[in-house]
Protein backbone atom coordinates (compact mmCIF):
# COMPACT_ATOMS: atom_id res chain seq x y z
CA UNK A 1 0.00 0.00 0.00
CA UNK A 2 1.28 3.03 -0.60
CA UNK A 3 -1.03 5.51 0.84
CA UNK A 4 -4.16 5.09 3.18
CA UNK A 5 -6.92 7.56 3.63
CA UNK A 6 -9.53 8.01 6.67
CA UNK A 7 -11.97 10.99 7.11
CA UNK A 8 -13.03 12.43 10.63
CA UNK A 9 -16.06 9.86 9.98
CA UNK A 10 -14.53 6.99 9.05
CA UNK A 11 -11.27 7.48 11.05
CA UNK A 12 -13.20 6.53 14.06
CA UNK A 13 -14.78 3.28 13.38
CA UNK A 14 -11.14 2.26 11.65
CA UNK A 15 -9.92 3.01 14.76
CA UNK A 16 -11.79 1.23 17.06
CA UNK A 17 -11.73 -2.13 14.60
CA UNK A 18 -7.54 -1.42 14.62
CA UNK A 19 -7.46 -1.51 18.69
CA UNK A 20 -10.44 -4.48 18.42
CA UNK A 21 -7.85 -6.52 16.74
CA UNK A 22 -5.11 -4.93 19.56
CA UNK A 23 -3.14 -3.48 16.89
CA UNK A 24 -0.23 -1.49 18.74
CA UNK A 25 1.46 0.41 16.45
CA UNK A 26 0.33 1.59 12.51
CA UNK A 27 2.41 0.04 9.75
CA UNK A 28 3.96 3.20 8.53
CA UNK A 29 2.65 6.36 10.60
CA UNK A 30 4.38 8.38 7.30
CA UNK A 31 1.90 6.72 5.20
CA UNK A 32 -1.69 7.47 7.16
CA UNK A 33 -3.06 10.57 5.99
CA UNK A 34 -6.32 12.09 8.07
CA UNK A 35 -8.05 15.11 6.96
CA UNK A 36 -11.14 15.93 8.71
CA UNK A 37 -13.88 17.07 6.24
CA UNK A 38 -17.47 15.46 6.94
CA UNK A 39 -18.19 17.07 10.22
CA UNK A 40 -16.89 20.72 9.97
CA UNK A 41 -17.40 22.15 12.67
CA UNK A 42 -18.40 19.76 15.13
CA UNK A 43 -22.15 19.95 15.22
CA UNK A 44 -22.50 18.81 18.70
CA UNK A 45 -20.69 17.24 21.79
CA UNK A 46 -20.49 13.20 20.27
CA UNK A 47 -18.70 14.52 17.26
CA UNK A 48 -16.28 17.25 18.78
CA UNK A 49 -15.66 14.26 21.09
CA UNK A 50 -14.69 12.11 17.96
CA UNK A 51 -12.70 14.62 16.28
CA UNK A 52 -10.77 14.55 19.99
CA UNK A 53 -10.53 10.93 19.86
CA UNK A 54 -9.09 10.74 16.38
CA UNK A 55 -6.41 13.67 17.47
CA UNK A 56 -5.65 11.88 20.32
CA UNK A 57 -4.92 8.41 18.60
CA UNK A 58 -3.13 10.28 15.66
CA UNK A 59 -0.50 11.63 18.23
CA UNK A 60 0.13 8.58 19.84
CA UNK A 61 0.87 6.89 17.06
CA UNK A 62 2.90 9.58 15.39
CA UNK A 63 0.84 10.49 11.88
CA UNK A 64 2.51 12.97 10.43
CA UNK A 65 -0.56 13.97 8.12
CA UNK A 66 -3.23 14.73 9.93
CA UNK A 67 -5.12 17.54 8.12
CA UNK A 68 -7.46 19.18 10.75
CA UNK A 69 -10.57 21.43 9.84
CA UNK A 70 -10.57 23.95 7.44
CA UNK A 71 -8.10 22.35 4.63
CA UNK A 72 -11.11 21.61 2.46
CA UNK A 73 -12.44 18.01 1.41
CA UNK A 74 -10.64 14.73 1.72
CA UNK A 75 -10.48 14.03 -2.01
CA UNK A 76 -9.40 17.28 -2.71
CA UNK A 77 -6.75 17.96 0.22
CA UNK A 78 -5.09 14.15 -0.70
CA UNK A 79 -4.24 15.65 -4.39
CA UNK A 80 -3.06 19.20 -3.29
CA UNK A 81 -0.94 17.73 -0.23
CA UNK A 82 1.20 15.97 -3.80
CA UNK A 83 -0.33 11.93 -2.63
CA UNK A 84 -2.24 11.48 -5.48
CA UNK A 85 0.87 10.11 -7.65
CA UNK A 86 1.16 8.20 -11.02
CA UNK A 87 1.80 4.04 -10.53
CA UNK A 88 0.43 4.43 -6.93
CA UNK A 89 -1.74 2.01 -5.22
CA UNK A 90 -4.06 4.19 -2.83
CA UNK A 91 -7.15 3.41 -0.29
CA UNK A 92 -9.45 5.71 1.04
CA UNK A 93 -11.83 4.66 3.94
CA UNK A 94 -14.32 6.32 1.76
CA UNK A 95 -16.16 5.16 -1.52
CA UNK A 96 -15.41 8.21 -3.78
CA UNK A 97 -11.67 7.87 -3.42
CA UNK A 98 -11.98 6.30 -7.01
CA UNK A 99 -11.25 10.24 -7.49
CA UNK A 100 -7.29 9.74 -7.06
CA UNK A 101 -7.61 7.91 -10.57
CA UNK A 102 -7.37 11.52 -12.24
CA UNK A 103 -3.84 11.38 -11.56
CA UNK A 104 -2.85 7.80 -12.56
CA UNK A 105 -3.03 6.12 -9.58
CA UNK A 106 -5.11 3.05 -8.35
CA UNK A 107 -7.64 4.95 -6.15
CA UNK A 108 -10.18 2.92 -4.29
CA UNK A 109 -13.10 2.88 -1.29
CA UNK A 110 -12.67 0.19 1.64
CA UNK A 111 -14.63 -0.46 4.86
CA UNK A 112 -13.07 0.30 8.04
CA UNK A 113 -12.22 -3.28 9.15
CA UNK A 114 -10.42 -3.26 6.00
CA UNK A 115 -8.51 0.23 6.60
CA UNK A 116 -7.76 -0.83 10.06
CA UNK A 117 -6.34 -3.97 8.39
CA UNK A 118 -4.11 -1.83 6.58
CA UNK A 119 -3.02 1.05 9.68
CA UNK A 120 -2.01 -2.19 11.25
CA UNK A 121 -0.22 -4.57 8.12
CA UNK A 122 -0.08 -1.64 4.95
CA UNK A 123 -1.95 -4.78 3.07
CA UNK A 124 -4.76 -5.86 1.37
CA UNK A 125 -6.13 -8.42 -0.68
CA UNK A 126 -7.38 -7.36 -3.68
CA UNK A 127 -8.64 -9.03 -7.41
CA UNK A 128 -7.36 -7.70 -10.17
CA UNK A 129 -10.10 -5.80 -11.69
CA UNK A 130 -10.81 -5.92 -15.80
CA UNK A 131 -11.31 -2.73 -17.44
CA UNK A 132 -13.56 -1.03 -19.18
CA UNK A 133 -11.97 2.12 -21.90
CA UNK A 134 -14.30 5.14 -22.16
CA UNK A 135 -12.63 6.74 -25.02
CA UNK A 136 -14.50 10.51 -25.46
CA UNK A 137 -14.15 12.08 -28.28
CA UNK A 138 -15.61 15.67 -30.03
CA UNK A 139 -15.83 18.86 -28.22
CA UNK A 140 -17.57 20.17 -25.67
CA UNK A 141 -20.80 22.51 -26.01
CA UNK A 142 -21.24 25.44 -23.66
CA UNK A 143 -22.12 24.44 -20.12
CA UNK A 144 -21.29 20.74 -20.49
CA UNK A 145 -18.88 19.45 -17.50
CA UNK A 146 -17.07 16.47 -17.24
CA UNK A 147 -20.17 15.71 -14.72
CA UNK A 148 -22.62 15.34 -17.58
CA UNK A 149 -19.72 13.13 -19.47
CA UNK A 150 -19.58 10.91 -16.20
CA UNK A 151 -23.06 10.93 -15.90
CA UNK A 152 -24.12 9.72 -19.55
CA UNK A 153 -21.96 7.24 -18.91
CA UNK A 154 -23.37 6.02 -15.82
CA UNK A 155 -27.18 6.39 -17.79
CA UNK A 156 -25.55 3.80 -20.48
CA UNK A 157 -23.46 1.38 -17.78
CA UNK A 158 -26.12 1.11 -15.17
CA UNK A 159 -25.37 1.45 -11.12
CA UNK A 160 -24.02 -2.13 -11.47
CA UNK A 161 -22.43 -1.49 -14.61
CA UNK A 162 -19.10 -1.77 -13.67
CA UNK A 163 -19.03 -3.16 -10.82
CA UNK A 164 -15.50 -4.18 -9.55
CA UNK A 165 -14.05 -3.32 -12.84
CA UNK A 166 -11.39 -0.55 -13.80
CA UNK A 167 -12.84 2.10 -16.23
CA UNK A 168 -10.36 4.21 -17.77
CA UNK A 169 -11.39 7.43 -19.77
CA UNK A 170 -9.85 7.84 -23.01
CA UNK A 171 -9.59 9.97 -26.49
CA UNK A 172 -9.42 13.39 -26.70
CA UNK A 173 -12.54 15.08 -25.16
CA UNK A 174 -10.99 13.65 -21.83
CA UNK A 175 -7.35 14.77 -22.52
CA UNK A 176 -9.00 18.11 -22.91
CA UNK A 177 -10.71 18.10 -19.43
CA UNK A 178 -8.76 20.06 -16.44
CA UNK A 179 -7.33 18.21 -13.53
CA UNK A 180 -10.83 19.62 -11.63
CA UNK A 181 -12.47 18.09 -14.67
CA UNK A 182 -10.91 14.40 -14.51
CA UNK A 183 -11.08 14.36 -10.33
CA UNK A 184 -15.33 14.77 -11.32
CA UNK A 185 -14.70 12.40 -14.68
CA UNK A 186 -13.04 9.59 -11.82
CA UNK A 187 -15.03 10.58 -8.55
CA UNK A 188 -18.42 9.24 -10.04
CA UNK A 189 -16.78 6.07 -11.00
CA UNK A 190 -18.05 4.67 -8.41
CA UNK A 191 -21.72 5.53 -8.63
CA UNK A 192 -21.55 2.29 -11.67
CA UNK A 193 -19.82 0.36 -9.12
CA UNK A 194 -16.44 0.45 -10.48
CA UNK A 195 -13.47 -0.47 -8.40
CA UNK A 196 -10.87 2.21 -9.65
CA UNK A 197 -11.49 5.18 -12.27
CA UNK A 198 -8.57 6.58 -14.16
CA UNK A 199 -7.43 9.41 -16.78
CA UNK A 200 -4.02 8.17 -18.25
CA UNK A 201 -1.29 11.02 -16.67
CA UNK A 202 0.26 12.81 -19.11
CA UNK A 203 1.34 16.79 -19.15
CA UNK A 204 -1.62 18.42 -17.50
CA UNK A 205 -0.83 15.73 -14.52
CA UNK A 206 3.01 16.36 -14.69
CA UNK A 207 2.27 20.36 -14.32
CA UNK A 208 -0.16 20.04 -11.30
CA UNK A 209 2.70 17.37 -9.93
CA UNK A 210 5.22 19.84 -9.68
CA UNK A 211 6.67 20.74 -6.62
CA UNK A 212 4.21 18.83 -4.10
CA UNK A 213 4.71 15.38 -5.28
CA UNK A 214 5.55 13.23 -1.82
CA UNK A 215 7.91 11.19 -3.80
CA UNK A 216 8.75 9.79 -6.80
CA UNK A 217 6.79 8.03 -8.96
CA UNK A 218 6.39 6.28 -12.33
CA UNK A 219 3.08 6.27 -14.53
CA UNK A 220 1.49 3.24 -15.68
CA UNK A 221 -0.13 3.08 -18.85
CA UNK A 222 -2.63 0.04 -20.24
CA UNK A 223 -0.79 -2.52 -22.37
CA UNK A 224 -2.18 -2.74 -26.07
CA UNK A 225 -4.69 -5.00 -26.15
CA UNK A 226 -6.00 -5.20 -22.48
CA UNK A 227 -9.02 -3.61 -22.43
CA UNK A 228 -12.18 -6.20 -21.26
CA UNK A 229 -14.58 -3.67 -23.70
CA UNK A 230 -14.21 -0.52 -25.51
CA UNK A 231 -17.36 1.79 -25.49
CA UNK A 232 -17.18 4.94 -27.69
CA UNK A 233 -18.72 8.18 -27.04
CA UNK A 234 -19.07 11.39 -29.11
CA UNK A 235 -19.83 13.86 -26.48
CA UNK A 236 -20.26 16.51 -29.29
CA UNK A 237 -24.33 16.70 -28.89
CA UNK A 238 -24.33 15.69 -25.52
CA UNK A 239 -26.73 18.34 -23.12
CA UNK A 240 -26.26 18.85 -19.00
CA UNK A 241 -26.99 15.98 -17.61
CA UNK A 242 -29.55 15.09 -14.79
CA UNK A 243 -29.66 12.24 -12.45
CA UNK A 244 -33.60 11.88 -11.44
CA UNK A 245 -35.14 10.47 -8.67
CA UNK A 246 -34.61 7.68 -7.82
CA UNK A 247 -31.32 6.38 -9.21
CA UNK A 248 -28.17 7.53 -10.27
CA UNK A 249 -28.84 5.62 -13.36
CA UNK A 250 -31.80 7.12 -14.16
CA UNK A 251 -30.14 10.00 -16.35
CA UNK A 252 -31.77 12.60 -18.72
CA UNK A 253 -30.75 15.24 -20.74
CA UNK A 254 -31.79 18.65 -19.05
CA UNK A 255 -33.99 19.32 -22.22
CA UNK A 256 -36.34 16.90 -21.42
Amino acid sequence: MDYAMSHDGTSVLAIRAFQEMASERVWDPEKIVIPFDHIVPANNETAAELQRDVRAWAAEQNIAHLYDCGFGVCHQVFPEQGFALPGLLLVGADSHSCTYGAFGAFGTGVGATDMAEIYSRGRLWFKVPETIAVRLSGSRRPNVSAKDMALMVIGELGADGATYKTVEYIGPAAEELSISGRMTLCNLGVEMGAKAAIVPPDEKTEQFLAGRARQAYRAVYSDPGSYDQTLEYDISDLEPQVAVPFRVDNVRPVSE
